[in-house]
């Protein structure tokens, strides 16, 4: 039994994040370098890895990319990258699916589930067969240790607990 292989397409891809700053309003960020791979005849039946590069994080901020890369955040250098593993893929209707699976960051490692929408399969103008999906989910960031924050004078905190990570994903087919 042959298991068909699929690449993320980097330049047809993104992966973001938000989270509420100040508690009133989101702040948004992605990470730029990042790989994934699909091996399976079918979805349900996949294993889906994906590699993050830390040091990738964008947020249109120098200074607060460089927070986030240092040890109150991500602790790039020493942890150069975020991972995650499928350890199950259910249909849950047409084109809808969960994904669950284990994602690791600053050495922590939790079970995560996310929501996938199947955007379909298309062959792009040079024959290579693509498929599309969109990919949503929660993290609370202090089950990874990513802890710091800040107080406010008048209650709450600058950065919320909940982080919304979201993928905008094309693969290529490739051989088995």
């Amino acid at each position: 039994m042959s298991n068909t292989i699929w690449k993320l397409d980097p330049t047809h891809s993104e992966l973001t994040f938000k989270v509420k700053h100040l508690m009133i309003s989101n702040v948004k960020g992605e990470f730029t370098k990042f790989n994934a791979t699909i091996v399976g005849d079918s979805l349900e039946n996949s294993k889906i890895t994906a590699n993050v590069d830390a040091a990738s994080v964008f947020t249109n901020n120098t200074d607060r990319d460089g927070h986030l890369k240092s040890a109150d955040f991500f602790e790039a250098e020493t942890y150069p990258s975020l991972k995650f593993e499928s350890t199950s893929i259910t249909k849950d209707d047409e084109g809808e699916y969960t994904l669950i699976g284990e994602l690791t960051i600053k050495g922590t490692t939790k079970t995560v589930e996310l929501d996938v929408e199947f955007g379909g399969f298309m062959t792009d103008p040079y024959g290579n067969e693509k498929a599309g999906y969109s990919i949503e989910g929660k993290i609370n960031r202090k089950d990874f240790g990513l802890n710091w924050n800040a107080a406010l004078e008048t209650g709450g905190v600058l950065v919320s607990d909940e982080v919304k990570i979201a993928a905008e994903v094309q693969f290529v087919k490739g051989e088995a």
